[in-house]
């Protein structure tokens, strides 16, 4: 065997070795993947229940319910639809209604999440960047509303 024959086995086996490792990692980080919906395009997608994920949207005025144990239930809301979400657990300071939230959990129905986190806004020019995109293509996106 020539030493070029050699050079080009052990590059081809290391470029070998290189994708299989990547490959393994690919394959071992599949389940914590986490995407983005909006309660639009969970109702337009329709994940199987069962599907981990992050929804985002703005707390609709009037939906926060209080429970025992630190549960609480509200809806996120978007221009199109609404998806209810149950949490327990410590909220975030800034948690309110009308503010943008991103909660990541696991969808019930196409209408109900059971979130494991929640994300508020942290201050009044911040709103996740997946959720303002979302509202933009939607025509809901207002970016200088008023404090309340």
């Amino acid at each position: 065997m020539t030493r070029k024959q050699r050079r080009l086995i052990l590059i081809g086996s290391a470029l070998g070795v290189l994708f299989v490792a990547a490959g393994l990692t690919m394959f071992a980080l599949r389940d914590n993947i986490v995407f983005f919906y909006s309660p639009a395009e969970i109702a337009s997608k329709a994940p199987p229940p069962g599907t981990r994920m992050r929804l985002g949207g703005l707390i609709k005025q009037g939906s926060i319910v209080r429970g025992e144990n630190r549960s609480v239930t509200f809806v996120v809301a978007d221009a199109e639809r609404e998806v209810s979400v149950s949490y327990t657990g410590l909220l975030p300071d800034l948690f309110r209604e009308g503010q943008g939230v991103v909660a990541e959990g696991v969808l019930v129905s196409p209408t109900s999440f059971r979130a494991d986190s929640v994300l508020a806004k942290h201050d009044e020019n911040y709103m996740p960047r997946e959720v303002a995109d979302a509202l933009k293509k939607q025509g809901h996106w207002q970016p200088n509303e008023p404090k309340k």
